[in-house]
């Protein structure tokens, strides 16, 4: 087995996913955390980034950047990521989808400007989040009908993904009560033994 070190702050953020694969696949890892305000980053890391940046992925000693690259490494690794081909690139396109959500979080959730962000925050949770929630959940029930997963007849990292997405945004039910296909597939991810007992023993941080 591979020595494994994910690299990160103390957050769940960009490195939940690699989280939530190595837990689902009950895979030991060291879950190096970093503290800034202890001097602990830049400090030795940020030489051994290779963008200059986290989360990293160090197999054997070896370094891996990006946070997705290393998601979809790990959910190769370890039988997460589809069972054909063409089930991986299903998965992968659902992984992006989950990104380009994020990428609208991220325009209001750092805005400094308060009336701006609550502007930005309404329109997103008025029109975008749901137009993007309508095109998965479509998706989702052309799969054996929406009872099952995004992809194939087991769980994937696509739907450790909309886990994570449901983290990202807020934790609650309330973005998806229009879409109870997507609802339920949340609810069977959360209450998977692995991803349940993550969950709950999980560090409870700001991001």
């Amino acid at each position: 087995m591979p020595n494994y070190q994910l690299v990160y702050f103390n957050g769940r953020g960009r490195a939940e996913l690699c989280r939530l694969i190595f837990h689902t696949a009950g895979v030991p890892f060291e879950d190096i955390r970093l503290d800034h305000t202890k001097g602990e980053w830049p400090g030795e890391w940020k030489a051994k980034c290779p963008f200059g940046q986290l989360p990293i992925l160090v197999v054997d000693g070896k370094v891996l950047a990006q946070s997705r690259a290393a998601a979809r490494y790990l959910a190769r690794e370890f039988n997460l990521a589809g069972k054909t081909s063409w089930d991986q690139a299903r998965a992968d396109m659902f992984i992006d989808e989950f990104d380009d959500i994020g990428t609208e979080v991220v325009k209001f959730a750092f805005e400094k400007d308060e009336a701006k962000k609550a502007e930005l925050s309404a329109k997103f949770y008025a029109d975008t989040l749901p137009r993007h929630l309508g095109y998965l959940e479509n998706l989702l029930k052309e799969n054996n009908g929406g009872d099952g997963y995004f992809v194939g007849d087991s769980l994937t990292w696509a739907g450790l993904g909309i886990a994570n997405a449901y983290d990202l945004l807020g934790g609650t039910d309330a973005p998806f009560e229009n879409f109870p296909l997507l609802a339920g597939l949340i609810k069977r991810v959360r209450a998977h033994p692995k991803v349940a007992e993550w969950i709950n023993a999980r560090p409870q941080t700001p991001f």
